[in-house]
């Protein structure tokens, strides 16, 4: 039950009283004993308050509240240039959510009704809503991305799902990174980045280090700032927390690749009920979804967990590691089986786009040439060979043993000895060499 700050003589003579002890602006924050406070933006004012839930579930929502230690905290002004221009969304009240399954089934009706994407993928990213609401009850996120050409509904996609998602930070391409560094560490909540496959290699490797870094809780990125002095003074940004990604391309980097839940954008015509422009009601009704969000929050915070029973068999484990904290929120058994079927499909696409990779067919190369080598090792040349053989027609120059060496060890990580004058991947990484062409999708055969 939802209630406001009492209206007595004594209360208002205490918050008076107050202003004069130095105030902290936050936008959420979660007391050592339990009680939470979330910001509250009423825009038609403006004003901002906080919403705040005590120890024993009561609701109240308040102008600003002293914690025991004598810390005044209060919202930031709705004049922040962040809230006030909408680049960071906020509930305006505690709603009412009722029952989980039907605010998920209306979540999931509101996505439905602006956005077109795949009907796995549609409950998919219901279900990540409102993890974004308990991500901090979790150590390992996913990614939510929409990969796509441009006009295939990506911005769309991102602008919906967004609106909905906790203290969303609205950010692009064409934006610094500096400040997507500072804003996830003072407000913390769902980044939601469109064209994040900056153009520029700086920029690209700076956004990499807030994804990659952002799936598990603890692992802040560094930054080298000066003081007043000029002195040298790093600090860790802390840039735990969902994002939704939308880009053209993939990354390069196979294993930030791995954390995303992707929606690749314009397989199929639109449909036809899909308005072409953003429909003004859409605002309106993802404020109220947020508002009920917000109370769902505050009910399930503290009862939701990772549930291991819930790890899919046949999956990576890297990909197990980040879908978890979505499966452990989705209470319906069918509707999770069909999740883990999208997920084992993810799987399986990445096998193939490994199986297609320059590593690939050195590796399957390299396990050919194992079949039949009966020396102390398995030659370099022997491998370069074999590929230009399976090559025939496709390439310009022939593969040198050199370049075969420094993709094994290099990119395979595999490693080479010098044996009668020529280098050899000895029979002792016979066991990786096994190991890997199970990862890439190949077949090998180990021999002691």
């Amino acid at each position: 039950m939802k209630a406001s700050l009492p209206s007595t003589s004594g209360a208002r003579e205490h918050i008076k009283m107050s202003t004069t002890t130095p105030s902290t602006p936050i936008i959420s924050r979660v007391l050592p004993d339990g009680t939470m406070l979330e910001a509250l933006l009423q825009a038609e004012e403006p004003r901002t308050l906080l919403a705040m839930r005590c120890r024993d579930g009561t609701l109240w929502t308040i102008e600003e509240h002293t914690t025991p230690a004598g810390e005044r905290l209060v919202p930031y002004s709705p004049r922040n240039n962040l809230l006030a221009t909408g680049c960071v969304l906020l509930p305006s009240d505690i709603g009412e959510f009722g029952d989980k399954g039907d605010l998920v089934r209306d979540v999931q009706a509101f996505i439905h009704r602006y956005v077109d994407l795949s009907p796995p993928f549609e409950e998919i990213a219901a279900h990540y809503v409102l993890l974004t609401w308990v991500y901090d009850a979790f150590q390992e996120l996913p990614y939510l991305r929409f990969r796509g050409n441009y006009g295939t509904g990506k911005t769309r996609a991102l602008l919906t799902i967004g609106s909905l998602c906790y203290k969303p930070f609205f950010a692009s391409g064409a934006s610094t990174v500096s400040p997507i560094f500072h804003v996830l560490d003072a407000f913390g909540g769902t980044l939601v980045l469109d064209e994040a496959d900056f153009r520029f290699s700086d920029a690209t490797a700076e956004i990499a280090k807030v994804l990659n870094n952002g799936t598990v809780a603890g692992l802040p990125v560094l930054r080298t700032m000066t003081n007043s002095h000029r002195e040298l003074n790093p600090q860790a940004f802390s840039v735990f927390g969902p994002k939704v990604v939308a880009m053209r391309e993939h990354f390069s980097d196979r294993a930030l690749e791995s954390r995303f839940l992707t929606e690749e954008t314009g397989q199929r015509q639109l449909r036809a009920d899909i308005s072409i422009g953003i429909p003004r009601a859409l605002k309106a009704e993802a404020l109220k979804l947020r508002n009920r969000l917000l109370a769902w929050r505050f009910a399930a915070y503290g009862t939701v967990e990772p549930d291991p029973s819930r790890l899919v068999a046949g999956i990576a484990p890297r990909l197990n590691q980040t879908a978890l904290a979505l499966l452990s929120i989705v209470d319906d058994s069918e509707v999770r089986e069909r999740i883990i079927g999208e997920l084992v499909r993810e799987e399986a696409r990445a096998v193939e786009e490994r199986a297609s990779s320059l590593e690939a067919t050195v590796l399957a190369a390299i396990c050919d040439v194992a079949r039949t080598c009966q020396g102390a090792g398995i030659g370099l040349s022997q491998v370069a060979q074999e590929i230009s053989r399976k090559s025939s027609g496709f390439l310009e120059l022939p593969i040198t043993p050199k370049a075969v060496g420094f993709v094994v060890r290099t990119r395979l990580r595999l490693s080479t000895v010098k044996s009668n004058g020529v280098y050899v991947i000895p029979n002792s990484e016979r066991s990786r060499i096994a190991a890997l062409a199970a990862r890439y999708g190949l077949h090998a055969e180990e021999r002691a």
